[in-house]
């Protein structure tokens, strides 16, 4: 079983317009995940800096940070980060474009837990339905045409408000979208915006929003999460290059 999570951090503003890095890691120990994807962790201009210190995380959670960042100071790039328990092996990470009108990108893991991998891919797509749309089919790209196969897992802020949007159908030959709940705006949620995106060996036993005192205020979304198990669908497995 493993615990998989979403959060848009928002730069650690919460509502109050204070920024308070500690609260936002106190939200992130109530969440307890196993794997947790960050969006908008970092500032957004000059060196990237991030909201959140990688020693305290590393000091004072059981959390630390995949190295995606390119800049001293980021926790990750384009401000998507991934923290992983200190149990789990990071086994490879890698920075996907995406296209879009302004800078966006998603990242991935390749992990390894209690001697199973896994990949877990994070992203904060665009606020344009059409630019999410060519997100999607670029990430679906890049994730399965060269790489080698594992079980996946997309998690992150995709901007969609529709379960049944165009955007959310372009996962579906490969994932089955899980949403957790309304997640946004924090105090009194009414869009569904953060997801959890399973290949087919997961099964999704429980799923929901985070929705303590805390969360309420800490950021303008609520963290989700959910509970997955990991069977086998050798069936779905990538079918062999045609040529």
């Amino acid at each position: 079983m493993l615990k998989i999570g979403s959060y848009n951090i928002q730069k650690a503003i919460g509502l109050d317009a204070r920024r308070r890095p500690d609260r936002t890691l106190k939200v992130i120990q109530e969440l307890n995940c196993d794997v947790l994807a960050l969006q908008e962790a970092d500032k957004r201009f000059g060196p990237r800096e991030s909201t959140l210190d990688r020693d305290t995380i590393l000091s004072e959670t059981d959390y630390r940070p995949v190295p995606f960042a390119k800049r001293e100071k980021s926790l990750g790039w384009h401000g998507n980060a991934i923290l992983v328990r200190n149990s789990i092996g990071i086994l490879d990470f890698r920075r996907l474009d995406l296209p879009t009108l302004e800078p966006r990108g998603a990242v991935a893991a390749d992990l390894e837990i209690e001697g199973v991998k896994i990949r877990v891919a994070a992203m904060h797509l665009s606020l344009v339905s059409h630019f999410r749309k060519k997100q999607i089919t670029s990430l679906m790209h890049q994730l399965h045409e060269h790489l080698e196969y594992l079980p996946t897992v997309l998690i992150g802020d995709l901007n969609e408000w529709r379960d049944t949007a165009r955007s959310l159908k372009l996962f579906e030959e490969r994932y089955e979208v899980t949403t957790p709940g309304k997640s946004f705006p924090s105090p009194l949620p009414v869009g569904s915006l953060d997801r959890i995106i399973t290949s087919p060996e997961f099964t999704v036993s429980q799923a929901g929003v985070h929705t303590s005192k805390t969360a309420r205020i800490a950021s303008d979304h609520l963290p989700v999460w959910a509970h997955l198990s990991l069977g086998t669908a050798g069936h779905l497995a990538p079918a062999p290059d045609a040529h």
